[in-house]
């Protein structure tokens, strides 16, 4: 298998000098000297400085280019100026720039089977030249599948939340690093047979499908109405046993079993109800 490797180019700043000199030397001798054979040796070694003029290549910052000669790749050009190679070199120019991915959010099943939507975003740049321009037909467009397919196998893996799953460890939702990273080596592991070096990736977006949404966020109301109704509960529940502990330590009044029933039902119905109570002043005896 092969593998990138380098390749040492000569200046280009040398080469247009030379191909300069032969062109002004070539043009003066078809000008000047009358004798054909000379003519005709001119004009072919014109014709030969003008195709050297296709053996210039210019490479700027972070960028490289691939040189193939006849189907055989020869090497890689990645330091950055003004060269000239073989003219009959073809020269594929490639990006050696970290790159953004930022996918669409697609319709995946979670775990349970639950549809929801997740997106990614992507932080990547091309390693390995030779890996890139013929390992794969097309590299940009393999990390935009690639990235989708990642996707769609995490989400299968884990589900959104534990509503439906109590026992889940890692949820898409709750286990942001944890998927995070499983994410990153799991794109990294698809995109290395294209010589791609993923710097991050991380979800970026995540909902429940839109013929869902609406139910489930129903459900999580209704959980959190309950979880803060169990504190409210064990709230007032502590509260009046309180109250009845310190009214009958510090003997402000006797009450029998019916009296304190009925206090505590007050009592439960002020600390837990989800509106505003009304009082009701007695100015009778307790029992009126």
């Amino acid at each position: 298998m092969k593998q990138e490797k380098d390749f040492s180019a000569s200046s280009g700043y040398l080469a247009v000098f030379l191909i300069f000199i032969f062109l002004v030397g070539t043009i003066l001798t078809l000008i000047f000297i009358p004798a054909i054979i000379i003519k005709i040796v001119a004009a072919v070694i014109l014709m030969v400085t003008l195709f050297c003029l296709g053996g210039l290549v210019i490479v700027n910052p972070n960028e490289s280019s691939v040189l193939v000669l006849f189907g055989a790749y020869k090497g890689t050009i990645k330091e950055n100026g003004f060269w000239w190679v073989n003219p009959f070199f073809v020269k594929k120019k490639i990006s050696l720039r970290a790159r953004n991915l930022d996918s669409e959010p697609i319709k995946v099943n979670d775990k349970i089977g639950n549809p929801v939507m997740i997106g990614v975003v992507l932080v990547w740049k091309v390693a390995d030249t030779y890996k890139a321009a013929f390992d794969v037909d097309d590299y940009e467009h393999f990390v935009t599948i690639q990235s989708e397919a990642a996707m769609r196998k995490l989400a299968g893996n884990y589900p959104y939340d534990n509503l439906e799953d109590e026992d889940a460890k890692i949820t898409l939702r709750g286990g942001a690093d944890e998927v995070n990273h499983m994410l990153e080596e799991e794109i990294r592991e698809r995109l290395a047979i294209a010589g791609i070096h993923v710097i991050e990736a991380r979800i970026n977006y995540l909902a429940y499908a839109q013929e869902i949404a609406h139910a489930m966020l129903k459900r999580q109301q209704a959980t959190a109405i309950v979880a803060a109704r169990f504190k409210i509960v064990e709230g007032a529940v502590s509260m009046v046993d309180m109250a009845l502990e310190q009214l009958s330590d510090k003997k402000i009044i006797e009450m029998d079993d019916d009296k304190k029933a009925s206090m505590v039902s007050n009592l439960m119905v002020v600390l837990c109800s989800d509106k505003d109570t009304t009082p009701v002043v007695n100015t009778g005896t307790l029992y009126q």
